[in-house]
């Protein structure tokens, strides 16, 4: 029989990767319960104490549901006192998550998580990982939690090869068990970051949009040096430049709300919403065209695939100057 799940969550800290990690964890125990469990995620700003209420009333047909307060470190005096209220008598069925940073300008907001800890409240720890020490540790846990061992010389390979950024390190550790039946040694890292050269790709994507024209360049000429093929760098500077327009056509709104309408995960949303600042609806439109022939070009429109590559590139660059 399947374990039941916390009525009461505070996730406390800033660390997306390990907050959004303990609200997939949340609603997977709560959909062993109950398969139909539904998820429901607002931000505390735009509750009023009525609709909170609703959002935590049991359902007539025993529905399970797991609700997401987010930005609790914003609430207001009335949303705090209708959320430590609710905490004294969980409803059955119910699974309250509160997301908060720990931090609050407010009194009421930073007294919050305390009176939930108080009210019985389960704690999730997601602190900012910002020591070496902590980095080691979260890596050696992902390549634990995926079933297999990494020696010391390997993980200053991965640290090295990949970067500090988490949510990378995750995905690069979840890969590398997989594919070295659980062991991961310096060498296993070196072939793995050989195989990933492609992601040079997105570099050259990602500086592009933004209007970086040295660092976009810079990065063209090192997967160039790298061999990486034509059509994948062509394929990720489209994609960059689709996602910055999707994202800035859908206007400004909470990346965690527009996740599902977009097709996109949140934090891929809340990156291209950072992207998207200083484009013009003619700058996205021409750029759109740059990409739509660059795919051409890559397979052998074009007599020159590495001049065709520099062109687009800039020309994407200068797309984002547009005023």
């Amino acid at each position: 029989m399947s374990a039941a799940p916390d009525p009461l969550l505070l996730v406390l800290g800033d660390e997306e990767v390990l907050v959004e990690r303990a609200v997939r964890t949340a609603l997977a125990t709560a959909r062993q319960a109950d398969a139909s469990a539904d998820l429901t995620r607002v931000r505390v700003t735009d509750l009023t104490p009525p609709e909170l209420a609703e959002l935590l009333s049991p359902s007539l047909f025993a529905e399970g549901r797991v609700v997401v307060l987010e930005g609790a470190q914003e609430v207001g005096k009335e949303i705090a006192e209708a959320v430590l209220s609710y905490a004294k008598e969980p409803a059955d069925g119910i699974v309250l998550i509160v997301l908060h940073t720990g931090g609050g300008r407010a009194k009421v907001a930073k007294d919050l998580p305390g009176a939930l800890k108080k009210a019985g409240a389960t704690v999730v720890e997601c602190a900012k990982i910002t020591k070496p020490a902590d980095r080691d540790a979260f890596v050696r846990d992902e390549v634990r939690r995926a079933g297999g061992k990494i020696d010391p010389a390997g993980l200053a390979a991965l640290v090295e090869t990949v970067g500090t950024d988490l949510r990378e390190l995750a995905s690069a550790a979840s890969q590398l068990v997989s594919d070295n039946d659980g062991r991961v040694d310096e060498a296993a890292v070196r072939r793995y970051h050989q195989g990933k050269a492609e992601v040079t790709g997105f570099a050259v994507a990602d500086l592009a949009v933004v209007g970086d024209r040295a660092g976009a360049m810079e990065a063209l000429r090192w997967a160039m040096q790298l061999g990486v093929p034509h059509v994948l760098v062509a394929d990720a500077l489209a994609e960059g430049v689709r996602t910055v327009a999707k994202v800035a056509s859908a206007g400004r709104g909470d990346p965690f709300r527009m996740a599902g309408d977009l097709g996109m995960p949140p934090w891929k949303v809340k990156r291209a919403q950072g992207q998207a600042r200083g484009w013009t609806p003619a700058g996205l439109a021409d750029a759109m065209q740059v990409v739509a022939a660059l795919n051409a070009d890559v397979k052998g429109v074009a007599a020159d695939a590495d001049y065709a590559l520099e062109r687009a590139v800039l020309r994407v660059v200068a797309a984002h100057q547009m005023g």
